[in-house]
């Protein structure tokens, strides 16, 4: 069979599918593409849910992450409400939820997480909100227009966000954490001390280490929030963020390697050769890091995607980058790269009361990690220092004024730039 009379089918409607289908026409594959995704939007960028989108100064085709001409200029078959209920691995096929079935031959798994969801009494009342998609968006807008008290169960990026919206819309905003600071999990002391204070000033009112108990609810809407020490928090509407778990099922059920995700290798590969898989439900190695992970963000859906992408057209690209994440509260923006731990060396630089610093993190006098506030080119030089493997001494970077500039050769490539040149042909994945 020729490529031309191929069929690739994409799951999912995320940015891992957008992109994956831009790559795979971008290598020049001419047989059919074919998108079959859940949601009645084409793919689209999540971060936006919590920030510009909420706040309604972004329209919904803006969150598109391709517009809608990009998939007719590119002949791909759009398949929208439509949920994938099964994969046949020896008939090469997907059974849709309607009954209907699709052949291919090359499937790509981009199906995403969904959240968590609080195992506690009085969860399911209305006026309870999780913030993963644009409907869970559009509804909390919505009730925003009556709703003035506004509980938060979760300090992640994603309950902080949607604080600093809220906030700015004149609503009360109270953050639960059960932690003993928000972004445990993710950042370093200094930041969680920076962006509570920060949404202090602002009018978020945030209580660390308090459990949530049960959701109250009056006349068939949430009326509070009850912690397990017996206080209530009054509520109109409650927005839940405890994190989310991969969807996996549908490849685990086809018999498909998964754990905490579907399972690939560097080329994004499930263990069917003809399945490829991307973005926030795989778990797949990482060469700086040397173990395997899975990851929740927009940079690796996207670049993930790519190798994916390449892989389906019979070629190797590996994927191989530093993870790196961003976060917007406010009018700061937070740029993380590197993954650290509890245990590593910290060193603060620039200025926190200006809000403008970095936390750089060593491990063995390696600098692993960075977050940076408002400070775009100290994130840019650790990314490049870590992704080109270039020597950070503690001593250099505690000296006051240091460029780390100065460390990088004017020629070095971020990781992303580097990969077409790890590309060639795999004969074995034709």
């Amino acid at each position: 069979m020729s490529k031309a009379d191929q069929r690739f089918v994409v799951v999912g409607g995320g940015q891992a599918a957008g992109q994956l289908i831009e790559t795979v026409r971008k290598e020049n594959f001419e047989g059919k593409i074919t998108l079959v995704t859940e949601e009645h939007l084409l793919p689209y960028q999540r971060p936006h849910l919590s920030k510009l989108y909420l706040s309604g100064a972004l329209a919904e085709q803006k969150l598109l992450y391709r517009p809608e001409n990009f998939y007719l200029k590119n002949n791909v078959e759009v398949m929208l409400n439509q949920r994938v209920d099964a994969i046949d691995r020896s008939a090469k096929s997907i059974r849709m939820a309607d009954g209907s079935s699709l052949t291919y031959d090359k499937l790509a798994i981009t199906t995403g997480a969904r959240v968590r969801k609080l195992p506690i009494p009085g969860a399911e009342v209305n006026g309870v909100y999780y913030l993963r998609s644009v409907t869970d968006s559009d509804q909390i807008r919505d009730k925003l227009k009556t709703a003035q008290r506004v509980v938060f169960i979760g300090g992640g990026f994603l309950c902080l966000e949607a604080a600093s919206v809220i906030v700015a819309l004149g609503k009360e905003a109270t953050v639960l954490e059960v932690q003993d600071r928000v972004m445990a999990n993710a950042v370093a002391p200094q930041i969680s001390e920076f962006y509570q204070n920060l949404h202090a000033n602002k009018g978020v009112k945030i209580h660390t280490r308090t459990q949530v108990a049960s959701i109250t609810a009056k006349k068939g809407w949430v009326s509070g929030v009850m912690t397990a020490d017996g206080q209530e928090f009054p509520a109109d509407l409650v927005i839940v963020s405890v994190g989310v778990q991969p969807n996996e099922e549908l490849a685990a059920e086809a018999g498909i390697h998964c754990n905490n995700g579907i399972c690939v290798n560097e080329y994004a590969v499930t263990s069917d050769p003809d399945i490829v898989a991307a973005g926030d439900c795989t778990n797949h190695p990482n060469t700086y890091l040397q173990r395997n992970l899975r990851l929740e963000s927009v940079h690796n859906a996207v670049e993930q995607a790519k190798t994916a992408a390449v892989s389906m057209c019979g070629l190797k690209m590996p994927y191989r980058q530093v993870p790196w994440f961003w976060s917007d509260q406010y009018d700061y923006r937070m740029h993380m790269v590197g993954i650290s731990q509890t245990n590593d060396q910290t060193i603060v630089r620039g200025s926190v009361s200006a809000g403008k610093f970095s936390v750089l993190f060593f491990r063995d006098n390696q600098l692993v990690a960075c977050n940076a506030v408002n400070q775009p080119f100290e994130y840019m030089n650790c990314r490049k220092i870590l992704e080109n493997r270039i020597e950070l001494s503690v001593a250099e970077a505690r000296q006051p004024g240091f460029d780390l500039a100065k460390l990088i050769p004017r020629k070095a490539k971020l990781a992303f730039q580097r990969r077409h040149e790890d590309t060639i042909l795999d004969d074995e994945f034709m």
